[in-house]
C-alpha cells in the first residue's frame, strides 16, 4: 500500500521531548522573572523600569539557556527514543525475515514484562505456531500426493497390462480399476471435507451429539454385525452449535473406526454423550490391540493407519481421524487420545456447548 512519506516515530518523539523540555524552560525562566519583579516591590504589580532591567541584564542568560535545553532536548531525545523503539526494530525485522519465508527465527526479547516484552511474546508465538501449520500442510501435502499417486499408478498399470495381453479378463480388469477408482474418488471427497472443515465455511445450527452419535450407530450396525462386534451406546442430550453434516460425519468416522480397527472376534465398542463443565462430550471407545502413547499421538495425523501404512479393504483412505481432528477444530474443539490399559483406545471430543444449557456430566459407560 502506497502512502506519503511522513516523519519516523524516532524524530516525533525527539521533537516531542525537545518541545516538552523548551516548555517547561519558559515556564521555569517566567515564574523566576516575576518571582524577582515581587521580591524588590512588594505590592507592586508591573513596574516598567524594573521590567526593563531585568530584561537586559537576563535576557542573554536566557537566549543561552533555551539554546541550551533546545539542544539537549534534541540530543536526549533523539537517544532516548533510539532505545525505547529498539524492541520495536527487533521485532520490525523479525517480521521481514517472517515474510521472506523465515519462520524459524524467533525474537526472544530480553528485559522486564513491558509492552514490547508482551508483542515480542506474542510474536514468537504467532511464528511457532506458524511454523507449526506450515511443516503440517507441506506433510500433508507430500502425503496426499503420494496417495493420489498409488491409485494413478495402479490405473495405469492395469491399463498397460490389458493393452500387452488382450486376451485376458476384461471384467477382471473392470472390477479392480473400479475399485481403484472408488478409492481415489473416496480420497478426493476427504481432503475436500478437510478444506472445508478447514476453512470453517459453515453454518453454526443447534445440534445434539446424542442424535447424531445413535444415527451413526444406526448407520454402522451392519458392519459392526458383520464383523462381531457390539456396540454399546448410551448418555445424555449434548446440544452444540455447529454444523450437522459435519459434525455427523466426524461422529461416523469415530464410530466406523473403533469397528474396523477392533479384535478379530468378540470386539466391544462403547459410546456416549454428556454436558460437563459448559462443554459437550462425545466419547468413543473400543476393544483391540495395545496402543503405545506415543503412538496414539500420531494417530490424528493424514494418512496414519495404526501400525502400518498398508491398503487393505478396511484401511480406508487414512484421513478418518485427520478428519475428527479438523472438524472439531473447526468448532472450538479438543480431540483427545488415551490408549486403554486392556488395549484399544478412548476417543473424546470436547465441545463448546449451547448457550444456556444447564451443566450435567454424561452417564455412559467407562472402561
Amino acid at each position: 500500500m502506497d502512502r506519503e512519506p511522513g516523519l519516523s516515530v524516532r524524530l516525533k518523539l525527539t521533537l516531542s521531548y525537545a518541545g516538552f523540555l523548551m516548555l517547561a524552560g519558559v515556564v521555569l525562566l517566567a515564574a523566576m522573572w516575576v518571582a524577582l519583579l515581587r521580591s524588590e516591590h512588594p505590592g507592586v504589580v508591573v513596574i516598567v523600569q524594573r521590567h526593563t532591567d531585568l530584561v537586559r541584564d537576563f535576557g542573554p542568560v536566557t537566549v543561552l539557556v533555551l539554546g541550551f535545553l533546545l539542544l539537549f532536548g534534541l540530543l536526549g531525545g533523539w537517544i532516548l527514543a533510539g532505545r525505547m523503539l529498539a524492541p520495536l526494530t527487533r521485532i520490525t525485522d523479525a517480521t521481514r525475515m517472517a515474510t521472506a519465508g523465515s519462520l524459524s527465527h524467533r525474537i526472544r526479547l530480553p528485559g522486564p514484562n513491558d509492552e514490547f516484552r508482551e508483542l515480542a511474546d506474542a510474536f514468537d508465538t504467532m511464528l511457532a505456531r506458524l511454523e507449526a501449520h506450515v511443516g503440517e500442510q507441506r506433510r500433508f501435502a507430500a502425503n496426499a500426493s503420494h496417495e493420489l499417486r498409488t491409485p494413478l499408478a495402479i490405473s495405469q498399470t492395469l491399463l498397460d497390462v490389458a493393452r500387452n495381453d488382450p486376451d485376458r479378463d476384461s471384467a477382471e480388469l473392470v472390477d479392480r480399476l473400479r475399485a481403484v477408482n472408488t478409492r481415489a474418488i473416496d480420497l478426493t471427497e476427504a481432503l475436500l471435507v478437510l478444506s472445508r472443515a478447514d476453512q470453517r465455511s459453515f453454518t453454526r445450527e443447534p445440534v445434539d451429539l446424542s442424535l447424531l452419535a445413535e444415527e451413526a450407530v444406526e448407520t454402522l450396525l451392519p458392519l459392526a454385525e458383520k464383523r462381531g462386534v457390539t456396540i454399546d451406546a448410551s448418555g445424555d442430550i449434548a446440544p452444540a452449535l455447529g454444523s450437522q453434516a459435519l459434525l455427523l460425519l466426524m461422529t461416523t468416522n469415530l464410530v466406523h473406526n473403533a469397528i474396523v480397527h477392533n479384535l478379530p472376534e468378540q470386539g466391544a465398542v462403547w459410546i456416549a454423550t454428556g454436558v460437563r463443565a459448559g462443554t459437550v462430550v462425545l466419547t468413543v471407545e473400543n476393544t483391540g490391540e495395545t496402543i503405545t502413547p506415543r503412538l496414539a499421538s500420531t494417530l490424528t495425523e493424514p494418512f496414519q493407519r495404526g501400525t502400518e501404512r498398508t491398503h487393505t479393504d478396511q484401511a480406508g483412505v487414512g484421513l478418518g481421524l485427520a478428519i475428527v481432528k479438523s472438524i472439531a477444530r473447526a468448532h472450538d474443539g479438543r480431540l483427545t487420545l488415551t490408549p486403554r490399559a486392556a488395549g484399544g483406545i478412548r476417543i473424546t471430543v470436547e465441545l463448546p456447548a449451547m448457550p444456556g444449557y444447564p451443566t450435567r456430566y454424561p452417564t455412559g459407560k467407562s472402561k
